[in-house]
Parts: structure tokens; C-alpha cells; sequence
């Protein structure tokens, strides 16, 4: 099996070149990548728990899915084939904003991504793949915010830059 490729950008998301994600992650290349929000009727998000066996940010709280595009693919069937193979539905989504951010992690590796951000609307339960996902729940966006400030090591770096730095576009997308 080959090595999954993320797709290398320009700060201006235009298409660079290929690398296989774990080599981009190592040399910290900057690269394009998406985060998808599902909320209910209720505005409650639908977090995730990365699966314990992940190689970075195992078993920590974060947005409902998220991955890198594949060659070809857009945003929007990005985040649909994404969210299908984690949480196992689908729902139509809808392109919020971008924004370029640059985590290091403890083993040596480093995101550098410019993530898309995604909104959709869902409220049964998931089928969720336990290859990804440990676990998940739905919590109301006041709670998650103060859930943040008050355990950060529960949540991963980009959920956190992403929900700190842009929670207005959440607040603005309400049932």
C-alpha cells in the first residue's frame, strides 16, 4: 500500500507539488488540508476522539473530521469522503474560510497546513470507524469553548487555533 500524498501549497493554496504526509510532516511543508464542524438542530458540535493508536494527538478531543484533499479532489468531496470514513454519514457541507497555521508536536513532527473550513448539519448518531475515532459526543459550542480554557490537553492544537481564532464564524452559523 502506498503512502497517502497531501497535495503542497503556496500561501496562496495554489498547488505546488505531492509529497507523502508523513514525510511533509516531518519537514514541516506547508500543505493543504480541511476541518469539518457538524452541528445539530440544538447548535451542539460533534466532537471527536482521535483514536489511542494515532500518531500524533491520540485520544484527544477535536472537530468532527478532518484529513488532507487528495490530487483532484475538491474541499467539499474531501470532507464528504472524510466524514463518511470517520464517522460513517454524510451531509452536505458547506466552505466557511481558510487559514494557514503551524503546529510542532513532541515526536519531531509539524503541521503546516492551509485548512479549509467546513460547516454541516447532522443530529443522529454516527457509525463511527474505530481505526480513527475513539469516541464522540455532542457539546454545545458555549461548553466547548469553556471546556478549552479549562483542559487544553484535552484538545488538539489546530481545534483549538481554529475554535479560539474564528469562534465568531461558528456563533454566525446557526440552525
Amino acid at each position: 500500500m502506498t503512502e497517502e500524498q497531501v497535495i503542497l501549497v503556496n500561501e496562496n493554496d495554489e498547488q505546488i507539488g505531492l509529497m507523502p504526509k508523513l514525510e511533509a510532516h516531518e519537514k514541516a511543508v506547508l500543505h493543504r488540508a480541511f476541518s469539518v464542524f457538524v452541528l445539530n438542530s440544538n447548535n451542539e458540535i460533534m466532537l471527536q476522539q482521535r483514536a489511542h493508536h494515532k500518531y500524533h494527538s491520540p485520544l484527544l478531543w477535536t472537530n468532527t473530521c478532518c484529513s488532507h484533499q487528495r490530487a483532484g479532489e475538491t474541499n467539499i468531496q474531501a470532507g464528504t469522503r472524510r466524514l463518511e470514513e470517520e464517522m460513517g454519514f454524510t451531509t452536505e457541507l458547506k466552505e466557511l474560510f481558510h487559514f494557514i497555521y503551524k503546529a510542532p508536536f513532541d515526536n519531531g513532527l509539524t503541521e503546516h497546513e492551509l485548512d479549509h473550513v467546513m460547516i454541516g448539519y447532522y443530529n443522529e448518531e454516527p457509525k463511527i470507524n474505530n481505526d480513527e475515532v475513539e469516541s464522540w459526543k455532542w457539546m454545545a459550542i458555549d461548553a466547548v469553548k469553556l471546556d478549552m480554557q479549562q483542559n487544553p490537553e484535552q484538545y488538539t492544537i489546530w481545534f483549538k487555533i481554529i475554535f479560539d481564532e474564528f469562534y465568531h464564524f461558528l456563533e454566525d452559523h446557526k440552525l
